[in-house]
């Protein structure tokens, strides 16, 4: 009898605590944070909807990476219109959502899918229903602290809320509030990386650009391709996503001064006397984690403090004319740079964090190719064939430096010839 009643309770103990997934909104009592709950009908059905079928594919979506959001995300199609290639995703997007109802439910959207990485953008509904930038943050800190518990090596991305405008109930002051208390929610974790959504597409007031944001609230296929264009560099170096394959070869005449496979050459220098410090020939990454050689890219991550400055130099220094030929791929808003002898030639994403802004051959978000070509004591400095620099003076010797700073910055085929 006793083993009866032993084997009873724990068959029934998974009955009274696993949530099943519900057709159903349940009132405020049942849903942790604080803020809006969106309850009309339009949107309960809307809810009943895609959680009904979400629940079928809960298998089929295994490993899925998913990304979690509103009408925006939900937007972006079941596939995302295949933006990431064969990349198995998730759209788990639910138009005119809140950060409350994103919380409540994550269990059976998010988690049961053992996600290999998490995607989230949030946080406009709730000001159009009154929340504070202060209750929206906090919805946001519980959710990471979920993702976080479910496990530790979990990569979470997250995306700064997009501009829109006040006619919409968002104001750009808002909206720039939450995306400060959000930097403040995961700065230092290293689990969470953060991506600057907002800059790229905020005007001089703030406020969503027609051009991308035709409602002034949602993308357009314009808006859709910007940020997969700066969603993809982060996903890649996760290996969440395809990458192209690297099958570069430098031109007769040139030395590649990074192998595409680990940073040997390159090491750390005293910032004031440039002095060695440390040397990492042999290794794929720098000793505190900073630099990666990787997919044949020499890749300056995003500081989980928000902004570090670090720079990485080259073993070798040069006292004689040269040209130096890299390509860089910069994050939305991402600012770095390339020394030169010591000289910093700024390299960032120009056409937002300046100070070329005028560029007209600048990509953003894909690979663009500067030129530096050094006769004496002065360079000139190209960017996909557009003067940076015309005399940029040089000391007579020096090594060569990439700049780490904010966001994630790439560079490949750094090659040089004497």
């Amino acid at each position: 009898m006793r083993w009866f009643l032993f084997l009873f309770v724990v068959l029934t103990v998974p009955s009274l605590t696993a949530r099943e997934p519900v057709a159903v909104i349940p009132p405020d009592s049942e849903i942790a944070g604080e803020g809006p709950v969106r309850r009309y009908e339009w949107f309960r059905n809307l809810w009943k909807d895609k959680r009904t079928t979400w629940a079928k594919e809960v298998e089929a979506k295994q490993g899925a990476l998913v990304f979690l959001g509103d009408s925006i995300t939900q937007s972006w199609g079941d596939d995302l219109n295949w933006a990431f290639g064969e990349t198995k995703v998730a759209n788990r997007g639910i138009s005119g959502d809140t950060t409350r109802g994103m919380l409540y439910r994550m269990p059976e959207d998010v988690l049961a899918l053992n996600p290999t990485g998490v995607v989230l953008l949030m946080g406009t509904n709730d000001l159009e229903e009154g929340a504070s930038p202060e209750v929206i943050a906090g919805n946001l800190a519980l959710i990471i602290k979920r993702l976080k518990a479910s496990s530790e090596a979990l990569p979470i991305i997250l995306c700064n809320v997009f501009p829109s405008h006040e006619s919409k109930m968002r104001s750009a002051e808002k909206i720039k509030k939450i995306n400060a208390l959000y930097a403040e929610v995961v700065k230092g974790d290293k689990q969470v990386t953060l991506i600057d959504t907002w800059s790229m597409f905020a005007n001089e007031n703030g406020n969503a650009k027609k051009a991308e944001f035709p409602d002034l609230l949602h993308p357009n296929a314009v808006g859709y391709k910007m940020w997969e264009k700066t969603l993809r560099p982060v996903l890649e170096l996760m290996d969440l996503v395809e990458v192209p394959v690297e099958n570069f070869k430098c031109e007769e005449g040139y030395e590649l001064l990074f192998n595409g496979k680990d940073l040997s050459g390159w090491g750390y220098r005293n910032k004031k006397t440039l002095a060695e410090i440390e040397n990492f020939d042999g290794m794929a990454t720098s000793s505190e984690g900073r630099y990666h050689a990787k997919h044949g890219r020499l890749v300056v991550t995003t500081p989980s403090e928000g902004r570090s400055f670090t720079q990485l130099w080259t073993v070798e220094e040069f006292d004689r004319d040269f040209t130096l030929k890299l390509e860089f791929r910069a994050n939305a808003n991402a600012d770095s740079g390339v020394f030169i002898r010591r000289p910093q030639l700024q390299c960032r994403d120009y056409l937002v964090a300046g100070p070329y802004k005028d560029l007209k051959s600048y990509k953003p978000g894909d690979w663009n190719e500067i030129i530096v070509v050094v006769k004496g004591r002065i360079a000139r400095c190209t960017c996909n064939g557009e003067v940076l620099e015309e005399e940029f003076k040089l000391p007579k010797s020096g090594p060569i430096g990439l700049e780490g700073d904010r966001g994630q910055m790439e560079y490949r085929r750094i090659r040089l010839k004497r």
